[in-house]
């Protein structure tokens, strides 16, 4: 574990494909979507722990959630919760983190982690993380991590690399392509030359401000001008003027796709965006059915390949469904075929327009996560 090693966990999304279990007053990073016992920011807190010292980790989040982050998170000291007025996506997110490590530290080395990925394999993944931290040691680079793809999945996007230029298992990246159709998916993985994108970054601090410097100009000069503001009792102000005005963008987009010195590292440890439903059906223990069951009161009838996920207060009877997303909460039920689960961020947009905001937050400002009813298998 290095002095100078940083982590930064983004954690201001809504994950609103996971709705109505997340909400927007309390979004599925918050949340035990899988049953494991732990929220997945605390899942992801935990996996940083032993590469990085605790006063080093950082978590970006929206300001309505810095209250659910220290509650979570109790061993991360509350100056390390870096706030949000505004979702602006990732790129003003990880300029903040960077531009504030930097003043902290010169020689800063930062991994940048969503806050609601599943990674198993710990070791491995360590082990991988360390081979990033030793590559940008001697390398002006802005690396991520790629996942060997194990089926043409239409949800994730795929990163192109040179599989001949091979330094030390780090290869030059070619190209990026968000969420292909399922022909080019298929293309992709059988081609070999793809992975996917896990949306995990190593970089020096230094290294990636540069890269905002030239290539996102205007957002490097909105921190630049106010930098001596960080750590002050003005940041908050400071933050809430560069957020107001900055532009809502991506880190791939912004600077990746652009960049000339972007490396990937070929990773096969077990890993999932939990971006759908879907994707907790895939990571969940199932039944003899392929069933995927969270609630003790659910009872499944000729029914296969579902993925249920109850409150343990009531009895949900499901008989002769294939393939479908069930969702009971205390104040919606959401019955989806998996097949169309990109679609749930379309429904919630509906839902809005048609019954209010309502139903965009949780009861009482509160959702109590169902407990798994049988054993994850992995």
């Amino acid at each position: 574990m290095q002095r100078s090693t940083y982590v930064v966990i983004m954690a201001g999304g809504i994950g609103s494909r996971f709705w109505p279990v997340s909400r927007t007053d309390y979004p599925k990073q918050f949340l035990d979507i899988l049953g494991t016992g732990e929220t997945l920011i605390q899942q992801t807190f935990r996996r940083f722990e032993q590469i990085a010292p605790l006063e080093n980790i950082y978590v970006v989040t929206s300001t309505d959630y810095t209250g659910i982050v220290e509650k979570q998170l109790p061993l991360l000291p509350k100056e390390n919760i870096l706030s949000e007025p505004e979702r602006k996506n990732t790129a003003p997110c990880i300029a903040y983190a960077s531009f504030k490590i930097l003043q902290r530290d010169s020689n800063a080395s930062i991994i940048v982690a969503p806050a609601d990925h599943l990674i198993l394999d710990q070791q491995e993944f360590e082990a991988v993380c360390l081979q990033g931290l030793q590559f940008i040691e001697t390398s002006d680079a802005l690396l991520t991590i790629g996942i060997k793809p194990s089926y043409a999945n239409t949800g994730y996007g795929y990163i192109q690399f040179n599989k001949d230029a091979d330094k030390d298992g780090v290869h030059q990246v070619i190209s990026f392509t968000e969420k292909p159709d399922a022909q080019r998916a298929a293309k992709f993985v059988n081609s070999g030359e793809y992975l996917w994108n896990s949306g995990i970054f190593v970089w020096k601090a230094r290294s990636i401000i540069n890269a905002i410097e030239k290539y996102l100009t205007d957002l490097y000069q909105l921190f630049k001008e106010k930098q001596s503001w960080l750590g002050t009792s003005f940041e908050r102000l400071l933050i809430a003027d560069i957020y107001a005005v900055c532009e809502n963008l991506s880190i791939d987009v912004g600077v990746m796709e652009k960049a000339n010195n972007v490396f990937i590292i070929p990773a096969s440890f077990r890993w999932s965006d939990l971006g759908t439903w879907n994707s907790a059906w895939e990571n969940m223990g199932k039944d003899v059915r392929e069933n995927a069951v969270a609630g003790n009161g659910v009872v499944v009838i000729d029914t296969t390949q579902c993925v249920v996920h109850a409150s343990n207060e009531k009895l949900v009877v499901l008989q002769g469904l294939n393939n479908y997303i069930v969702v009971d909460t205390t104040d919606v039920l959401l019955i989806c075929q998996k097949e169309k689960e990109q679609d749930i961020k379309q429904y919630v947009n509906e839902v809005k327009k048609l019954k209010g905001e309502r139903y965009l937050y949780s009861v009482n400002n509160k959702v109590k996560p169902a407990s798994a009813v049988v054993e994850r298998v992995y």
